[in-house]
């Protein structure tokens, strides 16, 4: 019987995981920032300035170009959508999900928001997103 562990490797096998320090740069070139953690955990520790807040239950719902409950960045199937979690293990799971419905360029921060803010100059993404911040949740 697999283990989590198991899952998680093979989720992990065919994502291109995106360093904390390279997710400017990622948005720069038009990837979209979705932090998929819960209410608790942002109220505790913060948000990522200009991620789309999508909480975990309804993730695929709102960036499957064809789900009626899309939101209005996910335009194609060919969107970078950069997965974000506390620790960056449910947004691995989250990502290869979002990869077995098509979305061939999704993936997730190494490490996730701890690693994140752990770093010495963090990414300023408001400045190169564009993005509100908005809870599309």
């Amino acid at each position: 019987m697999p283990t989590i562990d198991d899952l998680l490797a093979a989720a992990r096998k065919n994502l291109d995981r995106v360093p904390p320090a390279d997710i400017e740069a990622e948005i720069a070139r038009g990837a979209v920032l979705v932090d998929i953690r819960p209410e608790a955990q942002r109220t505790d520790t913060g948000t990522p300035p200009g991620a789309l807040i999508i909480e975990r239950n309804v993730l695929e719902w709102r960036l499957d170009p064809a789900s009626d409950a899309r939101i209005p960045e996910a335009v194609d199937h060919d969107v970078r959508w950069i997965i974000l979690c506390q620790q960056g293990y449910a947004s691995s799971l989250a990502a290869a999900t979002l990869r077995d419905i098509g979305l061939h360029r999704a993936t997730d921060v190494i490490g996730g928001w701890d690693a994140w803010r752990a770093l010495d100059d963090p990414p300023d993404t408001a400045r190169s997103a564009g993005f509100d911040g908005r809870s599309l949740g």
